[in-house]
Parts: C-alpha cells; structure tokens; sequence
C-alpha cells in the first residue's frame, strides 16, 4: 500500500504541481497587454507573440490542474499516517509550504490571471503576477527539497 501511495503521490506532484507551475510561470509572457497610444507594438519575431488564447489555456491549466492537484497532499497525508511521520517536523512544515502555496494560487494568482484575460493591463501588474507565480515555485521546490532531505527524519 506504502508503494502504491509514494507512486500515487509523485506522479501527481509531478503532473498536476508541475504542470500549474509551469503554466503559472509562462501565462505572464503570453496574455495580451494594453498599448498606450503611439507606442511602437512589439513584433512576433522580436519577441512580442502574444496570444490570448495561449494565456487562456495556460490559465485553464492553472485552474484545472491547481484542482486535480489537491490529491497530492492529500495522498502525501495518507502516506504520511501510513508511515507513522505525521509528527515529524519535515512533514509539518511541507504541509504549511504546500497550503500556502494553494491559497497563493486560489487568492492571488488565479484572480490576476483572470482579470488580465478579462481586461488587458500595464505590464508592471504582471510583472507582480510574475513574482506571485516565482513565489508560488519556490514553495514547490522548498516543498520537494524537504521530501528529498527529510531534515530531522527518524528513518
């Protein structure tokens, strides 16, 4: 049960985190933004392909997999309990990392994506979308180097 559970917990890390990670990462680079009048508009081939149907799917990814995703502390918890670690100070603290990171992405990420799709905006708004998107990764890596390490692990 223990193998099926790690195998079950991984794979969605793998597939669901790192694929809102990655598509958190990227929607900044591809939804429209808005151009004051009389500025020169970026050309596709110097680097201005922006495209809002890529930034929707990228934001439809966010959503999709951000929900789907929710099997993987909650398989990580099972596994945890199966284990014995639920007092281990590695598990407790990657469960803070990976509920701050959800309410992250369901409180600031996922609105800004939104309201850019909605409305397109000054490249500085999504220059902090970038940062909560960087912020949102690095509790993901954090998270990942802590199940690695298991700093203060019994076994």
């Amino acid at each position: 049960m223990e193998d099926l559970l790690l195998s079950i917990h991984v794979l969605a890390g793998i597939v669901f985190v790192g694929g809102s990670a990655v598509a958190t990462s990227l929607f900044p680079r591809y939804v429209p933004v808005a151009v004051p009048a009389g500025a020169p508009v970026e050309a596709p081939e110097n680097g201005g392909g922006r495209s809002r149907d890529t930034a929707l799917a990228l934001h439809r990814i966010t959503r999709v997999y951000a929900l789907i995703g929710i099997v993987v502390p909650v398989v990580g918890i099972a596994l945890a309990l199966l284990q014995g670690r639920m007092a281990e100070l590695w598990v407790n603290v990657a469960m803070v990392l990976t509920a701050a990171a959800g309410v992250l992405l369901a409180w600031q990420i996922h609105p800004r994506q939104r309201e850019a799709l909605r409305e397109p905006g000054e490249k500085s708004a999504l220059g902090r979308l970038s940062m909560w998107s960087g912020i949102y990764n690095l509790l993901w890596a954090v998270v990942v180097v802590l199940m690695i390490v298991r700093p203060g692990s019994a076994a």
